[in-house]
């Protein structure tokens, strides 16, 4: 058995918002909530909102324009859960253009060997967990459309800009699958990226992968698992913590993108361009948002082998 890098689908408005609630403007802190908000949070751009009731807690530079990392693959993944008739079981061939594309650019990766049959429902995993850039590809190649690798990614690049449009984020702009901007035109605010998370989140498939801390998975045609670690380390360290993403880049700096629960009370944090302090950051953010105050959080470890975002 090799261990390298490695689920059930709901449809969208089945776990934290309806469809039309989605698209919904976020409702304004109270006068009290904006005057306080946590205090020394070290994060270039934060954002924090009641997502059951898609109510606005706090921000800092909420709608200034960032470079967001591998943040940007909630967008990836959002796009290919919401094709029309989406068949989570499809199987997918790796190709060797998406592992060289991660060799090139030596990006975080999934591991996806070539010639590897994996479903999409597993390439999810493979890129919310260790943030794969090769599933990203491979998820971007078979759901964007035309005769080439370039242009069916291209498409797809053009269907996350779509989708943005449509849930309202007006100040983002994707121009990459995976969050690797060669133009560093790649970018968004915490205030957007919020909103695509509360959406992301309404769908049962993406909220049970992104709540994981591991999976492994089999490929479907060879005797291969594929042994994957989420890069967020807040699950399994702090109390109701259930997803979302991590991202870190040169430009971009350390960013995560968070959601925890409380009793049936949801909020979704997010946090760009923060040196280092990201993790911290966010424990202070929820604890301020749930009016607890947790003691020092032991962060999960990840394996010396699991890759880090």
């Amino acid at each position: 058995m090799v261990h390298i890098g490695g689920r059930r689908a709901r449809r969208w408005g089945a776990g934290l918002t309806a469809s039309t609630a989605a698209l919904a403007v976020a409702l304004p802190a109270t006068a009290a909530e904006a005057a306080t908000g946590p205090a020394g949070i070290a994060a270039k751009g934060a954002y924090l909102l009641d997502s059951g009731a898609n109510r606005e807690l706090w921000g800092k530079a909420a709608d200034t324009k960032r470079q967001m990392a591998s943040t940007t693959k909630i967008m990836t993944a959002a796009v290919v859960l919401d094709t029309k008739g989406v068949n989570l079981n499809k199987q997918i061939t790796v190709k060797k253009s998406y592992r060289d594309y991660v060799a090139r650019e030596k990006a975080s990766t999934a591991d996806l060997r070539v010639g590897d049959k994996l479903t999409v429902r597993q390439l999810l995993y493979g890129l919310m967990l260790p943030s794969g850039c090769d599933a990203a590809y491979a998820l971007a190649d078979n759901f964007g459309t035309g005769k080439t690798e370039t242009q069916r990614t291209k498409s797809f690049i053009a269907k996350m800009n779509a989708k943005a449009k449509t849930l309202g984020m007006k100040n983002t702009k994707y121009d990459s699958f995976d969050g690797i901007s060669q133009s560093g035109g790649n970018v968004s605010t915490p205030r957007d990226i919020a909103k695509l998370a509360r959406h992301a989140m309404g769908n049962g498939t993406f909220a049970t992968v992104v709540k994981s801390a591991s999976t492994r998975q089999k490929a479907t045609n060879v005797n291969r698992t594929y042994t994957w670690y989420n890069t967020n380390q807040l699950l399994g360290s702090y109390k109701g913590a259930v997803g979302i993403k991590t991202g870190t880049g040169t430009a971009a700096g350390p960013c995560l993108v968070f959601a925890a629960q409380r009793g049936k009370r949801t909020v979704v944090g997010v946090i760009l361009n923060d040196p280092a302090k990201r993790y911290p950051d966010a424990v202070k953010m929820l604890d301020w948002s749930f009016k607890t105050s947790t003691p020092k959080v032991k962060l999960r470890q990840l394996p010396s082998f699991a890759q880090k975002d």
